[in-house]
C-alpha cells in the first residue's frame, strides 16, 4: 500500500484544482498533486481576468453568479486584499461589425440594466485614443470588474492548509491505476492513494484521463497573447474600461500603470510551457495601431497562457460513467477565474451529496450540462 494516503488526490493545483480542493478539504483528507514547481504556472498565472455576469453562456453566467459575494468578500476574508476592482466592458463595432453589435446588445441587454448602447462619439468619450473611422458604435457594461487572480488563487490554497489539505508540488502523475476501490497514483515524490480522484489537470486532463485507461474528451488546450506596452504620455488611461472589438480580434485594457494587450488568439496547441509566437505579438501591435492612436516603442513584457476547452466551451464537472471514482473537472477555458468559486461548490456538492447545490438548481443549471458523460460517445 503506498505510503501517502488520502480521501480525496486532486490533480492540478491551478485554479480549479486549488478551489475545489480547499471546499473538499471542510470534510475530507485531501491531497493535490501539481507537476510543476509552484501551483498555477501554466495557466492561472498567466491570466488577466475579468468578472463579468454577461460573459459566456447560461451555465458559465450562473456559475459567474454563485461566486460574487464570496468574491466581494476577499474569499471569507481569506485573501489580503480586494479580489474584485471596478473596469467596466466595452465592446466597439469596427466598420463592417454593426451586425454582430446588434447581436451582442440583443443578447447582453436583458441579462444586465445596466449595460449602455454607445454611438460613436460616447464610445471615444470614454476611451478617447480610438481612431474616428474605427468605430461606428459600442455596448459599454460598467459593472464588470479586473479579478486579483493571484489573490483569489493563494485564498483557496491557504483554506487547503487550514483545512488540514496537503499540496505536493514537483508530482506530476506519471501512472494512475485502480486496484481494490483505490486510485494509486504514481509521482516522483512517491505514490498516493484515495479511493476518488479528481481531474483539475487543466490542458493535460485528457492525458490523465489516459493514465487511468479512459478516451479523451476532446479537451484542447490554446494559446492566449499578451503583452505590456507603455500607456498613451498625457492621457489618464487608469479608468478605461477593456476594450474590445465585436469580432473579438484584440483588446486592450490598463493593467498596473501600463496597457496589456492582447490579439484575443486562440491557437490550439499542445499541452506545455508556452511561449509567445512573434507573428502574435506583432498582429496584436499591428490591430492596436489600427484602432487606436496609441504609440507602440517597445513592448515592455510579453508572454502566452493556455486555456483548455471542451468543444461546446462549457466546463466539465462530474464523475465520469466508464471509470468508478474519476471525476472530471476541466475545460474551464476562458471562464475559469470568474466562475472558480462557482465551479468548485458544484464538485464539492457533486462528490459529496451527488447533485448540485441547490441554489444553483434552483436558477436552472442542470448537471447534464456540465457532466462528462455529454461527451462520451
Amino acid at each position: 500500500m503506498p505510503a501517502h494516503t488520502a480521501d480525496i488526490l486532486v490533480i492540478g493545483a491551478g485554479m480549479a484544482g486549488a478551489s475545489a480542493a480547499a471546499h473538499l478539504a471542510e470534510s475530507a483528507r485531501v491531497v493535490v498533486l501539481e507537476g510543476e514547481d509552484q501551483p498555477g504556472y501554466h495557466s492561472t498565472g498567466r491570466s488577466a481576468a475579468l468578472f463579468s455576469e454577461t460573459y459566456g453562456n447560461r451555465a458559465i453566467r450562473i456559475l459567474t453568479s454563485a461566486g460574487r459575494r464570496f468574491y466581494e468578500e476577499r474569499a471569507g476574508g481569506l485573501a489580503e486584499h480586494p479580489l474584485l476592482t471596478p473596469r467596466g466592458v466595452m465592446v466597439f463595432a469596427l466598420p463592417g461589425q454593426q451586425s454582430r453589435l446588434d447581436a451582442a446588445w440583443a443578447e447582453l441587454a436583458p441579462l444586465d440594466p445596466g449595460i449602455r448602447r454607445l454611438d460613436a462619439r460616447e464610445a471615444r468619450a470614454l476611451v478617447p485614443v480610438l481612431r474616428p473611422d474605427k468605430v461606428v458604435g459600442a455596448i459599454y457594461e460598467p459593472g464588470a470588474m479586473d479579478i486579483d487572480v493571484h489573490g483569489l488563487h493563494t485564498a483557496y490554497l491557504r483554506q487547503l492548509r487550514r483545512r488540514g489539505g496537503r499540496l505536493v508540488t514537483r508530482a506530476p502523475a506519471a501512472g494512475l491505476a485502480r486496484a481494490a476501490g483505490v486510485w494509486i497514483a504514481a509521482t516522483p515524490e512517491g505514490e498516493f492513494a484515495a479511493p476518488l480522484v479528481v481531474n483539475a489537470a487543466g490542458a493535460w486532463a485528457d492525458r490523465v484521463a489516459a493514465l487511468a485507461g479512459l478516451a479523451p474528451l476532446g479537451i484542447v488546450a490554446k494559446r492566449r497573447t499578451a503583452l505590456l506596452v507603455a500607456p498613451p504620455p498625457g492621457i489618464a488611461a487608469a479608468h478605461w474600461p477593456l476594450t474590445i472589438d465585436a469580432a473579438e480580434t484584440g483588446y486592450f485594457k490598463p493593467e498596473s500603470g501600463k496597457l496589456l494587450v492582447s490579439p484575443a488568439d486562440e491557437t490550439a496547441v499542445p499541452p506545455g510551457d508556452v511561449q509567445p509566437e512573434e507573428l502574435d505579438v506583432a498582429i496584436a501591435i499591428e490591430r492596436l495601431l489600427e484602432r487606436t492612436t496609441i504609440a507602440v516603442n517597445r513592448v515592455e513584457r510579453k508572454w502566452a497562457g493556455l486555456r483548455s476547452f471542451a468543444a461546446d466551451k462549457t466546463p466539465v464537472v462530474g464523475f465520469d460513467p466508464l471509470a468508478a471514482g474519476f471525476f472530471w473537472l476541466a475545460g474551464q477555458g476562458g471562464y475559469g477565474i470568474q466562475a472558480a468559486e462557482g465551479l468548485a461548490r458544484c464538485a464539492a456538492a457533486l462528490i459529496e451529496a451527488g447533485r448540485l447545490p441547490a441554489d444553483l438548481a434552483a436558477l436552472g443549471l442542470d448537471p447534464a450540462a456540465l457532466s462528462p458523460a455529454r461527451l462520451r460517445h
